[in-house]
């Protein structure tokens, strides 16, 4: 992992502003994904809602962070790991989403199986999304 917000935003050729350096420490500090919707509320009025639109499609498409997808046709964002570049995810990992307390969590370590498809078929993206209780809220 980098060391600091200013570090990311250079070495991924983008200007170092406010707004990115705010809205990418809120990944760097969060354990789990974030919405659209998270980011606003946590940013207060300083940011309007297109900045943090463009802020998170800009980081997306550097391969700062990958977008997961959710039941109810909304989008949340996860840093990548360190081989993500422009153009090039590497999110083949499971995501879970926590029934109690709604966080969702990319589960680095387990990939996503292979999909045999049928004859003609190519795979762009494969998303799997697991839900459940996370560890912090299952009493066991």
């Amino acid at each position: 992992m980098f060391s600091s917000t200013s570090e990311i935003l250079k070495r991924n050729q983008l200007s170092v502003t406010e707004s990115r350096k705010k809205i990418l420490d809120m990944f760097l500090r969060t354990d789990g994904a974030l919405a659209h919707a998270d980011i606003e509320q946590r940013s207060g009025t300083g940011f309007d809602r297109v900045t943090v639109y463009r802020t998170l499609q800009t980081f997306v498409e550097k391969g700062i962070i990958h977008t997961i997808p959710t039941t109810d046709n909304s989008v949340r964002y996860a840093l990548c790991k360190d081989e993500c570049s422009a153009g090039h995810h590497h999110d083949d990992h499971i995501h879970f989403l926590c029934d109690a307390c709604g966080t969702t969590y990319c589960l680095d370590h387990i990939t996503v199986p292979a999909v045999q498809l049928p004859k003609g078929f190519r795979a762009t993206q494969t998303d799997v999304v697991v839900s459940g209780i996370c560890s912090k809220c299952n009493p066991a």
